[in-house]
């Protein structure tokens, strides 16, 4: 495998030192952080706790699990920010991020139009001068951990089943 960002913060994750907003949730085999160079509050990514690069690679159960957690933090994001909805993306195409993640991000109703829809992107990747502090990140987690914890987010992974 080459260089692959994504996996170096999963084990910063593992070792506990990640900071608050890139650690909000850790599931069975996703990780919920907030994005780090975006100027959206509330652009989140669910990444894979294991090296995958491609959908297809997932099992069943963190195909289960993926599913329920992007409702319920859909759920949260728009508990939390108000937003009118969300946007999910998944590409890992990046060359150092060449694993399985997926943007999952709050569309604010005063959202201009410029900016919605594929446009969204252009909300990430921006300078340090527009990007959401690390302050706001770390409230916004707080309160998305709360209310995931309120919510009593569990998921229900299926039995294996007999292959006739």
């Amino acid at each position: 495998m080459s260089h692959c960002h994504t996996c170096e913060l999963i084990e910063r994750r593992d070792k506990g030192l990640a900071p608050l907003w890139d650690s909000i949730h850790r599931a069975p085999y996703w990780d919920v952080v907030h994005g780090y160079d975006t100027s959206i509050l509330g652009w989140l990514v669910l990444a894979s706790r294991r090296h995958i690069a491609a959908i297809d690679e997932l099992t069943e159960n963190e195909a289960t699990e993926l599913g329920q957690l992007i409702r319920q933090v859909s759920l949260a994001l728009k508990q939390t920010t108000g937003c009118a909805k969300t946007y999910v993306a998944q590409f890992a195409e990046h060359p150092d991020h060449p694993h399985v993640h997926f943007h999952l991000v709050a569309r604010m109703n005063d959202l201009s139009t410029e900016w919605r829809g594929p446009n969204i992107f252009k909300c990430l990747g921006v300078s340090v001068e527009q990007r959401v502090s690390e302050e706001a990140m770390n409230q916004l987690a707080i309160q998305i951990r709360q209310y995931l914890k309120k919510s009593a987010l569990t998921v229900t992974l299926p039995t294996a089943t007999r292959v006739r």
